[in-house]
This record gives C-alpha cells, sequence and structure tokens, in this order.
C-alpha cells in the first residue's frame, strides 16, 4: 500500500513549524523585541491573545527557539521552558514543571510554595541561565489568584534570576492580575492575532503538506478545500486536523492521492454540521437543488461553476417530475442553502462564473440522503 503520510507529526498542533505563514509580520515585531531587550541584559515580558487555532503557541514557541539559538543575555545563553496551565493550573503545580525544566526533581506533595521557589533559584544558581518561560492557557491559572506571575516577571527583584514571560491566553488576563504584575507589561507588550484568513488557511496547510504527505499525494485543490472548511472561524488547528484526517482515510483506502470525497467525509465526521433535521426543513426545490450539486462534486472535484450545477440540477428536476426553475430562482435557492451553511459559494472572478462547493460530507452520501428526502416528500404528497 502507497503510504500517503510520511511524518504526521508535523500535522499535530504541538508541532513547531520552522516557519510560520500568516504570522510573519506578527512574529518579526516579537522577535525584534526580545532580541534588542536581551541583547542589552533587560528581561521582557508579553502577552499574546487570540482565538483557537489563531497560532498563539507555535508562535510563542518558534519565538523560544530561535531566541536561544541566537541570543545571549549578559554572557549566558537562554533557556526556553513551556508549560500548559490548563493542565497546571495552580501555582505550585506549574513551578513543578518549572523546576523539572532547571533539572531539579522534587516530589508532588510535602513542599509548600515558598521552599520550592528557593529550590527553583537554586537551581538557576547552579547552572546560570536566562530563562524565557512561556505559560500557555495563562487563564487557568489567573483564575486561581495566581502570585506566581508576579515571582516570575519581578524575578530579579525576588531573588529568582534572570527571567522573560510570554503569556497566552484567548482573551486579555491582565486586567485579572495585581497591579504590580500588570505594570510589567505595558501596551506594547500585548500582541492579539485576529483569526486567520482564507488565503492564510491555505499557506499554512501548504507548508504543513509538504512537510507531511507524500509528494504528488495532495493538489493545490484539496488544500483549498480544507482551507474553505475553516475559513469561517480561522481556525488552522482545525484545517490541520481536517487535513491529517482526510489523509489517513485514503492512505486506509489503499489510494495514493488525497481526494474532494476525503475531505468531506473528514469534515463531517470531525465537526458535522449537515443533519437529518436540516435536511427535513427544506423545500422541494431546494433539495433538488442540493442533489443536482451533490451528483456534480461526485467524484474528484471539490467546486464546480453555478452554470454547471444549474444544469445538472435541470436533469434532476426532470427525472423527479419537476420544471427546472429559472436562473434568478435558482440563485436565490442557492443563497438560501449558504445561508443554511449548507453550501458554499466562491465569489466569481472577472467574466467568470461563481463557483459551488459542500465541505459537510461526501457528495455520495448527500446524494443517498436527499434521494431519500425527496422520496419521502413525493410519498407523503400522495
Amino acid at each position: 500500500m502507497t503510504s500517503i503520510l510520511v511524518r504526521e507529526e508535523t500535522l499535530d498542533p504541538g508541532f513547531v513549524p520552522p516557519n510560520l505563514p500568516g504570522r510573519e509580520r506578527e512574529y518579526r515585531a516579537l522577535e525584534e523585541r526580545y532580541r534588542a531587550r536581551l541583547a542589552r541584559g533587560v528581561p521582557y515580558h508579553s502577552l499574546i491573545t487570540g482565538g483557537v487555532g489563531s497560532g498563539k503557541t507555535a508562535l510563542a514557541r518558534r519565538l523560544s527557539e530561535d531566541v536561544k539559538d541566537r541570543v545571549k543575555i549578559g554572557g549566558v545563553a537562554v533557556h526556553p521552558l513551556y508549560v500548559n496551565c490548563w493542565r497546571r493550573a495552580s501555582d505550585r503545580t506549574v513551578l513543578l514543571d518549572l523546576l523539572r525544566g532547571v533539572g531539579v526533581s522534587l516530589p508532588d506533595r510535602g513542599y509548600g510554595l515558598s521552599e520550592m521557589l528557593d529550590v527553583f533559584e537554586q537551581g538557576i544558581r547552579r547552572d546560570p541561565r536566562h530563562l524565557l518561560i512561556v505559560l500557555d492557557e495563562v487563564g487557568a491559572l489567573v483564575r486561581q489568584g495566581t502570585k506566581l506571575v508576579y515571582l516570575l516577571s519581578r524575578a530579579h527583584e525576588v531573588g529568582l534570576g534572570s527571567i522573560s514571560l510570554v503569556l497566552i491566553a484567548p482573551d486579555d488576563v491582565l486586567p485579572f492580575l495585581d497591579a504590580a504584575s500588570r505594570s510589567s507589561f505595558g501596551v506594547t507588550h500585548r500582541l492579539h492575532l485576529p483569526p486567520y484568513t482564507g488565503e492564510q488557511l491555505e499557506a499554512i496547510l501548504a507548508a504543513r503538506a509538504k512537510l507531511a504527505l507524500r509528494p504528488g499525494s495532495f493538489s493545490p485543490e484539496v488544500l483549498a478545500q480544507v482551507a474553505r472548511t475553516a475559513a469561517g472561524s480561522g481556525d488552522a488547528r482545525f484545517a490541520l486536523e481536517v487535513l491529517s484526517s482526510a489523509a489517513q482515510a485514503a492512505e486506509a483506502d489503499g489510494r495514493a492521492e488525497v481526494s474532494a470525497e476525503d475531505v468531506r467525509a473528514a469534515k463531517g465526521s470531525i465537526a458535522p454540521t449537515l443533519t437529518e433535521e436540516k435536511l427535513t426543513g427544506l423545500s422541494d426545490t431546494a433539495l433538488l437543488v442540493l442533489l443536482g450539486l451533490a451528483r456534480t462534486l461526485k467524484g474528484p472535484k471539490s467546486n464546480a461553476t453555478t452554470e454547471k450545477v444549474r444544469q445538472t440540477y435541470a436533469v434532476v428536476a426532470e427525472e423527479h417530475g419537476a420544471k427546472p426553475m429559472s436562473r434568478v430562482t435558482f440563485w436565490r435557492t442557492v443563497k438560501e442553502l449558504e445561508r443554511d451553511g449548507l453550501v458554499d459559494v466562491e465569489p466569481a472572478a472577472s467574466g467568470q462564473s461563481a463557483r459551488l462547493a459542500m465541505n459537510e460530507l461526501p457528495a455520495s452520501t448527500l446524494a443517498l440522503l436527499v434521494e431519500e428526502r425527496v422520496k419521502v416528500g413525493r410519498s407523503r404528497k400522495r
């Protein structure tokens, strides 16, 4: 069997990519700030916010690795440490992870926070380094009334050594910190990441597919289709999960290339939005348009022109004893299906027809579901 996934781990959310498509500008700004301050021997603290899949963690971890390789502060190396506070939602458990990061192992119980801080300081003194600490999902820690953020952001003052911080959270957590902690994060120390655009998602998928998949096992059209599935939320994690699942499905089926149907199946299994209830609520004309689209998209197509779908719809309508609707009514019905989240309408380029796509589930499956629903509707009318 031909292998498609050659480096599956590079599609995992925890993988730190060598480049950050869609976040180049933000990365350059952040890296310049840290590099300039650390080169002068001054710690720097920042807060990165943004929604799920906006690249916060990848940005912080790429920064950590690059600063480690390029910068020395006061003649000592920079040592990055990463802690996900969602799983370590107390000062004590976070500090246990940081202790392990400086080569000190303590039992999970039996030590108070002040004792652990003393041991942490000793560990740093044994091997002097500047610590660049990334606290991911820090909101979970803040909700516990953390003292650790203050202690780490004021490390030099409280005798903990040389430490810089990167805090990561979906929203601004600074208002929930004490005033002394907030003062370490000026206005320029905050970076908000907006959701990715469709074009940025395509660039991310192209870069990751090049790392993860066998050459020739995917097409630009498939990557564009995957990007469309996540374009509404701008969530790169979701896009990568769909690509990974689609590649796994194609590989399990013994095929050499990921298809449009694999993408639809992956999206439908991960985040299904097309339900029997939605189909039940559609008019007969909408069902026939959806059936025309499903038939048009069977096979390798990820989308089709509006005119091609309309022609297929006309054939479907005649098969079911219905009079095909006009172009205007057809387009109005397509837009209604788009509002229901069942059809994606891609704007037309100059002089070209708009294109229609459906990424909820395999076109063959949709055709069967709609055919059954149309039959039910016809039997009721009798």
